[in-house]
């Protein structure tokens, strides 16, 4: 128990010093589910320690949520909550740091009417559009932390006796952040330090394109002219770096949005909107999708791609070793935080704006103009094997192998 304890918070610090670098005198405000009541109240300490002003949290409820989407009146899933989205971003405006953290059921809303939980992210991701700005051009300093929930685990562990299962995830979510190391932060920053190298190679490489090779997969994706690679930490408007997954394990860039063609496979389950959505293919043409099918959660997909016209594109290419901690583990977790870095991936929906030259400071229709994707979502699915080849093609139509199996080629 002491031990545990020590770690949770050592977890508690990285997210302070790491994920979201608190500085002195900066509001921090945390999303978190009620069951991380004690790790939150952690967090809070350790950012007052270093010299927080304020720490709002906004609290959430699973079981709330599915009695909402069971009995609600229809027109609260229409209504957009501007209550909320206005304190976030009059937050974000004045430089507040956002966390949130994560527990989620993979199933929490399954049997739920597809069309109230569309409803309600249209709405809700409407009325959130200028917080979101500020959050994909990395005006604001934000991060994403996970703890585990009792279904969580159960949904990962289901061979485990079910007494065991919590302390097993908590075991494997210390590892991928790295607290089973001697020195946590230092860990990070050697780790971060590699991710940096890696963006710093491709970045020089300036490929045309990606052609990516596997069972079921047959992609080519354009990348726009100026983009840029970046890698786990970014730079917020004054200058302060901050880490936005923990874990994190890619190295990422924005596609040209209408220059994607050819048919992509999912390698993992995608857990979407308390949903799981699984063995699905994605067929492009002109970067647009054209057709979708999927094994589990047809539906779930179909509604996520009609959101809105930008969530028919693609806004962001990750790049993934299959030899990474999270993918040796060989643990399935129906988290997108954690799946998406055992993974090569790409994400559905919005583009950041700082994954082309000078996008940080870009109106919307500036960026459109050099070919990045709006929408009013942004969601990742997993798309990497070992059995995964990817070319970089450049400017002179020469080819060049970016990963071989499933790993770095470099």
């Amino acid at each position: 128990m002491i031990d545990f304890n020590a770690k949770l918070s050592k977890y508690a610090e990285l997210a302070v010093k790491i994920g979201v670098n608190i500085q002195p005198g900066q509001a921090l405000v945390i999303n978190a589910p009620t069951g991380s009541a004690e790790f939150v109240r952690i967090i809070a300490s350790k950012a007052y320690e270093a010299g927080a002003s304020q720490v709002k949290v906004n609290w959430s409820d699973e079981g709330i949520a599915r009695l909402l989407f069971e009995h609600a009146d229809p027109e609260v899933f229409t209504k957009e909550p501007v209550w909320y989205a206005g304190e976030l971003t009059e937050f974000a405006e004045n430089g507040a740091a956002v966390l949130a953290v994560i527990a989620e059921d993979p199933d929490a809303l399954k049997g739920i009417e597809q069309s109230r939980i569309t409803a309600y992210q249209k709405s809700r991701s409407k009325a959130l559009s200028k917080y979101r700005e500020f959050v994909m051009s990395d005006k604001i300093s934000w991060s994403i932390v996970a703890i585990p929930s009792q279904a969580w685990a159960d949904k990962v562990f289901p061979d485990v006796p079910a007494e065991e299962r919590v302390n097993k995830l908590w075991e494997a979510i210390f590892h991928t952040v790295r607290l089973d190391r001697e020195d946590p932060v230092a860990a990070w920053q050697e780790h971060l330090d590699t991710l940096e190298a890696k963006a710093a190679v491709l970045n020089a490489k300036k490929y045309k394109k990606l052609h990516y090779i596997a069972p079921g997969t047959d992609l080519t994706i354009e990348l726009p002219e100026g983009h840029v690679w970046a890698q786990g930490d970014s730079i917020n408007a004054k200058g302060h770096t901050f880490v936005a997954n923990m874990p994190t394990e890619e190295v990422f860039t924005a596609p040209l949005k209408t220059g994607v063609n050819g048919k992509v496979s999912s390698t993992k389950p995608l857990s979407y909107g308390g949903n799981v959505i699984d063995g699905f293919t994605l067929t492009f043409e002109n970067g647009r999708i054209v057709s979708v099918t999927a094994r589990e959660g047809q539906e779930t997909l179909e509604q996520l791609i009609s959101l809105d016209e930008g969530a028919k594109y693609l806004g962001e290419v990750a790049l993934v070793p299959h030899q990474s901690p999270i993918s040796e583990s060989n643990i399935l977790y129906y988290n997108t935080l954690f799946d998406e870095n055992a993974s090569n991936h790409l994400a559905i929906g919005s583009a950041y704006a700082f994954c082309i030259e000078g996008g940080k400071s870009m109106s919307k229709e500036e960026l459109a103009e050099r070919g990045l994707n709006d929408s009013l979502t942004h969601v990742d699915f997993m798309i990497g094997s070992s059995e995964m080849n990817i070319y970089g093609v450049t400017a002179d139509g020469t080819e060049e192998q970016v990963f071989v199996n499933g790993n770095w080629a470099f």
